[in-house]
């Protein structure tokens, strides 16, 4: 019996085990429930969202958690080619309605199965499926009728002999012959009027008919003009495109050695790649540290703007670099983060677009220290533990000691009593710690001094430099041999004026 946090308290758990873990991934966020409100309504009225805050505070965790309040993709994108200008391929958006009428009408071209029993009998023949000494049915693999004995194919051995005779060049080989025919075109009468069909031997047991409505179908599909799926309609609606070069976001046209030859090259709609942009179409596009990517921001913007984006061949010495897709759909919800120090070189036109057309959201840090925010903790603990997947469950007194971290570094890092910390990377990293120094103690359980002991040594290189050598310019003494202490003096991380007088 699974127990849910949001409800109980952190005394009726034994181990982290018993815990519930929220289906929904907004439950799973934890210490952000204001945030949580708008997410859930940026995803149901399709929203864009600016996040802001240090890393480590769930950003990408809420911008994934958006996407399982999406509706599946509706539209499957495909480029198509054009006969008449090849070099500017057509673009075509198939709603899922469109897709199954598609499959209904192939459906329809493949024919009708039929029991061989219903089909004419000279159809039956000689096909295989019936004996024309005995009239039974049976397998048209089988030569020999096993009924009476007789070979079904007599009469068809009869005629190729005699054309054997006449062409008096092929010794054929009764072997060989024994063969029924796969496929007899022949006509009937259909409401008054005669049209033609086709009867096909489908393994051993049934025919397939073909009338001139499947025939027609099939005449249809094989004229239609050739295709290629950029985006199919069973694809993720998370797109992650944090650090995407250009290629990779606004997507690109593939090289061909042979410039796209009708005989020998690749044609131009075939080597179409789609962007980031264009595979979130009716999903999220999610960019952390968007600041990074500054000089494709604007793209971004036009994207969000039309709805649609062209995709282009990007190297100039490709083959692909004159070829040109006009208005590939990309509808997506954007969801950006940054931190503080980095807004300001956010493009201005795109923060307004998302003002209006979404949310600027300022990440929380720390919670309020209470026994309701406890139990989020416990609940957190339980949710990284089930992630790694290599570490065991903890124990209550575990939980406790990590309470006690979370609450010491909301202090120490953001200046705040009373609270507990929100920067739940660094304490996921607590927890995995301990989960290790449990498995080397082939614990059971993480206890409460594998947390303990955990919180000592999980903390980051310059703490542990400063821990060492007291200064950055300490520790860089010390690391330098002699020359290179002649020929590069260190610098001090925080103060350029550093006496130097060691030299």
């Amino acid at each position: 019996m699974y127990i849910n946090m949001a409800k109980k308290y952190l005394d009726e758990i034994e181990t982290t085990k018993d815990i519930l873990i929220p289906k929904d991934p907004l439950d799973r966020v934890i210490g952000h429930e204001e945030v949580i409100s708008f997410v859930r309504l940026a995803a149901k009225q399709k929203r864009n969202l600016l996040l802001v805050g240090p890393p480590g505070i769930g950003k990408s965790l809420i911008a994934q958690a958006i996407s399982f309040h999406l509706s599946a993709p509706t539209e499957e994108i495909i480029v198509v080619h054009n006969p008449e200008h090849p070099e500017r391929p057509f673009v075509e958006a198939k709603t899922s309605k469109e897709m199954e009428h598609e499959v209904i009408n192939i459906e329809k071209a493949e024919g009708e199965l039929l029991d061989p029993k219903n089909v004419p009998d000279g159809v039956a023949e000689r096909l295989g499926f019936k004996c024309i000494h005995c009239g039974d049915y049976n397998s048209a693999y089988l030569s020999i009728c096993p009924n009476c004995g007789g070979d079904k194919f007599s009469h068809i051995n009869a005629r190729r002999k005699h054309l054997g005779d006449l062409l008096g060049m092929f010794e054929m080989n009764s072997d060989q012959i024994n063969i029924p025919q796969e496929r007899i075109t022949t006509t009937r009468i259909t409401n008054g009027r005669e049209e033609v069909v086709i009867y096909e031997r489908v393994g051993g047991e049934e025919i397939k008919v073909l009338d001139q409505k499947a025939l027609e179908k099939r005449r249809q599909i094989v004229e239609e003009k050739p295709r290629n799926i950029i985006v199919p309609l069973e694809r993720k609606v998370f797109v992650q495109a944090t650090g995407a070069s250009e290629t990779e976001l606004l997507g690109d046209v593939r090289h061909d050695p042979y410039g796209g030859h009708p005989d020998l090259g690749t044609q131009p709609y075939e080597r179409v790649v789609p962007g980031a942009i264009h595979e979130a179409h009716e999903g999220v596009l999610f960019i952390d540290e968007i600041v990074h990517i500054s000089k494709l921001q604007r793209f971004i913007l036009s994207a969000m703007q039309e709805k649609s984006f062209p995709i282009v061949g990007r190297n100039p010495q490709s083959a692909g670099s004159s070829v040109k897709v006009e208005n590939v759909p990309c509808d997506f919800i954007f969801v950006g983060a940054c931190n503080i120090v980095d807004l300001q070189y956010i493009l201005p036109p795109l923060r307004s677009r998302i003002q209006g057309e979404g949310y600027e959201i300022l990440m929380n840090t720390t919670m309020p220290d209470s026994e309701e925010n406890e139990n989020k903790i416990a609940q957190f603990t339980a949710q990284e533990i089930e992630l790694d997947g290599k570490i065991p469950h903890a124990t209550k007194g575990a939980v406790e000691e990590l309470v006690k971290e979370a609450r010491k570094r909301a202090k120490v890092i953001d200046d705040k009593k009373d609270a507990f910390t929100l920067r739940l990377r660094d304490l996921g990293g607590v927890v995995r710690m301990a989960g290790d120094l449990a498995v080397m103690d082939n614990s059971e359980y993480i206890t409460k001094s594998h947390v303990h002991l955990a919180t000592k040594k999980a903390i980051s290189i310059e703490d542990q430099i400063l821990k060492r050598y007291h200064t950055f310019e300490n520790a860089l003494q010390k690391d330098l041999s002699s020359s290179q202490r002649i020929m590069n003096p260190p610098k001090d991380y925080h103060n350029e004026n550093v006496d130097r007088s060691y030299m």
